[in-house]
């Protein structure tokens, strides 16, 4: 993908999620504005180190490690970075992903269908599977805690 055509998807994308932002947690729309572009900034870095970098790590994991290292307490700049990301909700981040997700399945349903009925019985087995991990993850932790 063109640098051009991946600033005009981030751009789009930032603009669906400061306007489900703004909608769905009531935030202010300036203060949401920093925080998405700054989103928007570690998304677009992350998109040129897999690109240029060598590795052929993909894009998802250079944004998580970026977004990781960028917030971590005692980064030069993270407070500030972490101040202005608060005014942004998760929801208002997933929605136009899932609304890409949505686009993307529905313009490959034929291949979709094609996968037959093993991709649902695979789906539903992970989507259990992360349910009781985490659950059993959070037991352990807050019994470890005191909490329970």
């Amino acid at each position: 993908m063109k640098i051009k055509d991946t600033i005009i998807i981030l751009a789009i994308v930032t603009f669906m999620s400061l306007f489900s932002n703004v909608l769905g947690t009531k935030a202010n729309i300036m203060q949401s504005i920093p925080g998405l572009l700054i989103l928007a900034v570690i998304a677009f870095v992350g998109m040129l180190c897999a690109k240029y970098l060598p590795g052929n790590i993909p894009a998802a994991a250079w944004v998580v490690t970026l977004g990781c290292i960028v917030t971590i307490p005692g980064v030069p700049g993270s407070d500030i970075i972490n101040g202005y990301v608060k005014h942004v909700g998760f929801v208002a981040l997933c929605t136009p992903i899932l609304a890409y997700a949505g686009v993307s399945i529905g313009k490959d349903l034929d291949a979709f269908a094609k996968t037959g009925w093993r991709i649902v019985v695979l789906s539903i087995v992970v989507f259990v599977g992360t349910y009781i991990g985490s659950a059993i993850i959070a037991q352990c932790i807050l019994k470890y805690l005191g909490q329970i």
